[in-house]
């Protein structure tokens, strides 16, 4: 007999409780805050780097853990308590350079300096980062690069700046990177890059030197003293530098507390890992969400301020001759498309069911509509079985018949258009190539005809288009200074099942860069008027207002966002097409009289559905004259 005051046995604890508990307490002290939340996720790495500071998510440790899963994972959490402990998030956020290359840089060399400030100083630390930097570029596939195009610049920067702050080599996965950018490096701003390392520990006077690094780069415009101003704006804030230094002493002492502790608790910890590593899926982008965007919604970008653009001033292209349409199957061989697939259909399996549930959802609705749409009472046609009983009844009553009528919805061709630019990286260009895959399926098993096209730019800082702008002189309000690159993924009359491994080249490390959302509308608009469908639904899907630097740098501020407006103007009002538009994070209800905006990625699975549903809905298709 048990007796009463024994205890029941609780739940077994899982093998790898002890290490997380492990992996915390480091990550607690290494920040010096005991009481930091910290939580483990069922979710991709690159996802880690988008949380708040203070409130870090590591990913959940693989069932069967290896070694070096545990040694990355590791690395996962001294980088999050690095960016706690050496880092001003709002300092980073007033400094921060204009433009989306630039800030990517900023971003990337931020956090090589957090990461550089404990890898000096901890040896164990160090070989941590080190293992989580290599994991992070081997799932990205940055080993597969081949043309600099494809390179990120702000990974080869950050690991030429780790390479001379720390002396470590590039990670093997990322070395072909490195190389491809080295020799422009070196050459532009390499005697600026040397400077970095008397600033390791300072992030304002670090923060001015990358400034440097991006004017040698010409990325950034020589003159931007914000920084100046954040040091003179301090001054009249005495406290602010108590915050700063108090974090700092703060840092020193968890450091040298954690020299002699660190290594035995979590050795003490450490299970013998035995069996294979549940690996992740490969293709992991490496900067979902760059470090210091954390505190705006996933792919918000604010245009630079608005300058009066001259009187009678009309949009044109600089160098149009080197813009492209392209298929997507002609942009990487076929294996590499099919890995990219592959990667894709791993990624959000949950999310995979969640839209394929509306999708359906909305096929019902439409079938349901198919159903009705019958006439009645005619003189040929199919004969009509429920009248038959009239005719019994009075036999000089004459046969009646019936015949189906072409559902609206199956003379309608959809075009979803996708923003492809750099900040559409990670989870919202994964969840945006789920749902347009989905959907694209679901309407054509309606008979609706679907077209899925992309638009980005083919390089950073302009390409050939700025390229022949110089040796023409540099002339003054050049127009747009960048090479278009509009993709088709599945044009409206190719099969899904032909198309489907084409949406696999978003995933492509190196394709999502600049976006200039009015000439991709004027693409597809006219792209649709060529169709013989008697409706026409076009639906963007993007996440923030047209940006290239190279375009803004040398014409007004708002050049791209005034042809945007005037673009989507002459749509609406000519009638031909029905323009609506999903804003993942941002606010697209400013630009289009038909639109949405939604906080998450997550959510744009239903908006996509709800939106079309409502198109094809009795009361929609009524307003379009009851076709």
């Amino acid at each position: 007999m048990t007796s009463s005051n024994q205890k029941a046995p609780g739940p077994r604890e899982a093998p790898s409780e002890p290490f997380k508990r492990a992996v915390v307490g480091c990550l607690r002290a290494m920040a010096a805050k005991p009481g930091l939340e910290v939580s483990f996720v069922v979710d991709k790495p690159g996802a880690i780097q988008a949380v708040e500071p203070g409130a870090p998510r590591l990913p959940e440790p693989p069932r069967r853990m290896s070694a070096q899963d545990a040694t990355v994972l590791r690395g996962q959490a001294d980088s999050a308590a690095l960016r706690i402990a050496c880092h001003d998030a709002g300092l980073h956020r007033k400094i921060m350079p204009r433009g989306e290359a630039a800030r990517a840089i900023f971003d990337a060399l931020e956090q090589t300096r957090v990461e550089c400030v404990g890898a000096r100083r901890m040896v164990g630390v160090a070989q941590n980062l080190e293992a989580a930097l290599n994991d992070r570029y081997q799932r990205a596939g940055l080993s597969a690069v081949r043309a600099r195009d494809d390179a990120p610049l702000e990974d080869a920067l950050a690991l030429l700046a780790r390479e001379r702050l720390t002396g470590r080599p590039p990670p093997d996965a990322a070395r072909g990177v490195v190389e491809l950018w080295r020799d422009v490096i070196e050459t532009q701003a390499g005697a600026t890059l040397a400077r970095l390392d008397s600033a390791l520990e300072d992030q304002r006077g670090f923060a001015k030197i990358v400034r440097h690094i991006l004017e040698d780069l010409d990325l950034a415009e020589a003159g931007d003293d914000r920084i100046d101003e954040d040091d003179e704006d301090s001054n009249d804030r005495p406290d602010n530098g108590e915050d700063e230094s108090g974090g700092e002493g703060e840092q020193e002492q968890a450091f040298d507390q954690l020299k002699s502790e660190r290594v035995e608790d979590a050795d003490e910890a450490t299970p013998d890992f035995e069996g294979d590593v549940e690996s992740g899926p490969p293709g992991e982008t490496p900067d979902d969400l760059a470090p210091g965007e954390s505190d705006e919604p996933s792919g918000t970008r604010r245009p630079p301020p608005s300058n009066a653009m001259a009187p009678g001033a009309d949009y044109r292209a600089f160098a149009p001759q080197f813009d492209e349409t392209v298929n997507a199957e002609d942009l990487c061989d076929p294996e590499e498309l099919e890995r990219l697939r592959a990667y894709l259909d791993k990624q959000l399996l949950h999310l995979s069911a969640v839209v394929a549930r509306l999708a359906n959802r909305l096929q019902r609705r439409l079938l349901a509509q198919q159903n009705r749409a019958w006439e009645f009472d005619l003189e040929e046609g199919m004969l009509d079985p429920a009248r038959l009983s009239r005719v019994i009844v009075d036999p000089q009553t004459p046969l009646s018949f019936k015949r189906e009528k072409d559902a609206d919805f199956r003379d309608t061709v959809v075009t979803l258009l996708i923003d492809n630019s750099g900040s559409m990286r990670g989870r919202p260009i994964t969840v945006a190539a789920t749902c347009a895959d989905i959907l694209a399926r679901t309407l054509e098993r309606c008979g609706v005809k679907v077209e899925i096209l992309g638009f980005t730019t083919k390089a950073w800082k302009g390409g050939q288009a700025r390229e022949a702008w110089l040796a023409a002189g540099k002339p003054a309000n050049p127009g747009r200074l960048n090479d278009l690159r509009h993709i088709v993924y599945k044009s409206a009359d190719a099969p899904w099942r032909r198309s489907r491994k084409n949406l696999g080249l978003m995933m492509r490390e190196g394709l999502l860069k600049e976006n200039i959302d009015g000439e991709a509308l004027d693409w597809a608009y006219k792209r649709l008027l060529g169709r013989s469908e008697q409706r026409k639904i076009l639906m963007m899907i993007s996440d923030g207002a047209p940006v290239d630097d190279s375009t803004l740098s040398v014409n007004a501020g708002h050049y791209l966002e005034k042809h945007l407006r005037q673009m989507i103007g002459q749509i609406e009002s000519q009638n031909l097409v029905e323009l609506l538009a999903i804003g993942i994070g941002h606010d697209v209800t400013r630009y289009y009289s038909r639109a949405l905006t939604i906080v998450d990625a997550e959510e744009l699975g239903g908006a996509m559905t709800e939106k079309l549903a409502e198109l094809f809905s009795d009361t929609q298709t009524r307003a379009h004259g009851g076709r």
